[in-house]
């Protein structure tokens, strides 16, 4: 795990990123253009196992030529660690071990809302958003990232 300011440095003018919401069922996926400008949703993954999950996140780094990774960090409000953040740091930890992609966390705080409500702006039915809530919210946490890195 590296910070944000090191991914910075470490990437390319032209490389993609993938965005990540790790929930305890279904993982959502993001990835941005090349010029790392938009994040758009990519999929919704099933948590069946770690060894699963990476094995698709390999196929996804190939495919795709991403030179990082961004997972969120789902924070309490006040900014504190609590039992989520906890699991989600240790699944990432097992994730990274066996990937060769820098990673860095990033606070997820208010994505899964900031994505719904942007979908119910965009005039989507509940049932779609609901649906694909899990790949905005990553779409959501990698624009974030992708704001602060053109700063």
């Amino acid at each position: 795990m590296i910070t944000i300011d090191e991914l910075k440095v470490q990437l390319d003018n032209k490389s993609r990123l993938l965005g990540v919401d790790m929930g305890t069922k279904r993982i959502g996926i993001s990835i941005c253009d090349e010029n790392r400008k938009i994040a758009t949703p990519l999929e919704t993954i099933v948590f069946t196992s770690i060894k699963n999950l990476n094995s698709r996140f390999k196929e996804i780094i190939i495919e795709n030529n991403i030179k990082g990774i961004v997972f969120g960090l789902p924070l309490n409000m006040d900014g504190s660690e609590g039992p989520s953040a906890q699991s989600v740091k240790d699944k990432i930890k097992h994730i990274c071990n066996d990937l060769k992609t820098p990673a860095v966390l990033w606070d997820e705080r208010l994505s899964t809302v900031g994505s719904f409500k942007l979908s119910s702006q965009l005039d989507i039915n509940v049932s779609k958003r609901v649906k694909n809530i899990d790949q905005n919210s990553a779409t959501f946490i990698l624009q974030g990232v992708l704001d602060y890195l053109d700063k």
